[in-house]
């Protein structure tokens, strides 16, 4: 399997991993897939363009090539559940509204599941781990933002409509507690957008592993709502208008996780 990943080497110890951006099917899920879900609507769309500004940062970035209907890299191994609530797993049955993902009879076979797991969630885990180690060796400290977004209304996951950011840091537990109130701030300098702590989204597996604040690494999760930088009804266009006022306060936010580690840390 090609183009299993995008990885860039950065200048700060900060990692920006986007696991769910990815388009590419494998010809078992394409195959299999129910007509409502060809258009990928669950996709995490554009967000390695709207973190664009990542390499000005000096940031290292990491974002997936494989769409998450072939298999979810936000979840464990194990496929162990995450949440109590509404969710999809590693290897998602349904689309975000309950409808099935894949035609009866067609869901990709235990075998093709099982070079999934080798082949694209296996080499995503494992560059961001060696990305994570290679910084703190370099820093004696790793940061690791998790980007996602996801649409703003979606009734068989959440009631309402979701904020417009979505910090998660697994109810505190994969970050200094500084750290959370210092991006909270940020947000809250910000009225024209609505945030939450540790609200529907906590943070998935890859935050709840990876984020170990006693071993130095701070791990923070942001779900943002698609409606404020892109259309959430196909063909998903990014927009401009939308997405430029939004990236400046997510680099401000990014800039402040930066700026903590090197006071907490000295470098």
């Amino acid at each position: 399997m090609d183009k299993v990943l995008d990885f860039k080497r950065g200048r700060v110890p900060l990692l920006i991993s986007m696991p769910h951006p990815g388009l590419r099917l494998t010809p078992a899920v394409e195959r299999g897939l129910v007509e409502e879900a060809r258009e990928l609507a669950d996709t995490d769309w554009h967000i390695p363009q709207l973190y664009d500004f990542a390499e000005e940062l000096g940031a290292s970035t990491l974002a997936a090539g494989y769409s998450r209907y072939v298999i979810d890299l936000n979840r464990p191994a194990d496929d162990k559940p995450l949440y109590s609530t509404a969710t999809t797993g590693l290897y998602p049955e349904t689309l975000f509204d309950g409808r099935p993902l894949f035609k009866d009879d067609q869901t990709p076979s235990a075998e093709e599941r099982a070079r999934y797991l080798a082949e694209v969630w296996a080499p995503y885990h494992q560059t961001l781990a060696d990305e994570l180690a290679r910084l703190k060796a370099e820093f004696g400290y790793a940061l690791l933002w998790d980007a996602h977004s996801i649409r703003s209304v979606i009734p068989h996951l959440f009631d309402g409509k979701l904020p417009d950011f979505n910090i998660g840091t697994n109810s505190g537990a994969s970050c200094d507690a500084e750290l959370a109130e210092r991006l909270l701030a940020v947000c809250a300098a910000a009225p024209a957008y609505r945030h939450i702590l540790n609200g529907r989204f906590k943070g998935g597996y890859i935050t709840r592993h990876y984020g170990q604040p006693g071993d130095n690494v701070h791990a923070v999760q942001l779900e943002l709502a698609q409606c404020n930088y892109m259309d959430e009804q196909a063909p998903f266009g990014y927009r401009d208008d939308l997405a430029g006022p939004t990236a400046q306060v997510i680099r401000r936010m990014l800039e402040t996780f930066i700026a903590w580690g090197r006071e907490r840390y000295g470098r």
